[in-house]
């Protein structure tokens, strides 16, 4: 079990996350953030845990960002523990709209997002926000993550299609692997 937790004046988040049986409890004050946060776990066959509360009374922003940091870091913990396959993607349709995800575990977190939500927002849920969980947890996991919108039908399909997407990814970089997933060899 892989756990992880931050507490601010803000937010208070806790994850703890699994490779063994799987098993999803999601208790966020977002439910459009719950709902994705159940795909990408779902769609990773990770095990996991999250509970987050926070000053949404302010604006959605500090519990997305604060979620993202706690997954990312619980993530870099457990696919640092043992040697992993190291790189994933899948392309995600969901009716008109196509995500390509792809990632590479490599130590070094960053994000590439192309792609525009046609909406401001999907329900109450600024869709701003989904580019910024991303960055922060890609930041966070130390993982290298590339999100591209091929087309895109609506803004709810969009926001998914990248969960569900990522989540595939990581399936595949996650699985175990018994030889090295580099050849530089890191010494120190």
């Amino acid at each position: 079990m892989y756990e992880a937790f931050r507490k601010t004046r803000e937010t208070s988040v806790k994850v703890l996350l699994s490779l063994k049986e799987q098993d999803i409890k999601i208790d966020v004050p977002l439910g459009f953030l719950g709902h994705m946060l159940e795909l990408f776990f779902f769609n990773a066959g990770i095990s996991a845990q999250v509970n987050a509360s926070g000053d949404t009374h302010v604006d959605d922003h500090h519990i997305v960002e604060d979620v993202a940091i706690v997954l990312g870091k619980a993530l870099k913990d457990l696919w640092t523990a043992e040697a992993r396959e190291r790189y994933g993607w899948a392309a995600m349709p969901m009716d008109d709209t196509l995500v390509i995800a792809a990632l590479d575990l490599s130590g070094r977190g960053s994000l590439v997002w192309k792609g525009t939500f046609p909406t401001p927002k999907c329900g109450d849920f600024d869709t701003e926000l989904i580019p910024e969980f991303w960055r922060a947890f890609s930041r966070e996991a130390a993982l290298t993550l590339h999100l591209h919108a091929l087309s895109v039908d609506n803004s709810h399909h969009l926001a998914e299609a990248s969960f569900k997407g990522v989540g595939r990814a990581l399936r595949q970089a996650l699985k175990p692997s018994e030889r090295p997933s580099s050849t530089k060899e890191i010494v120190t």
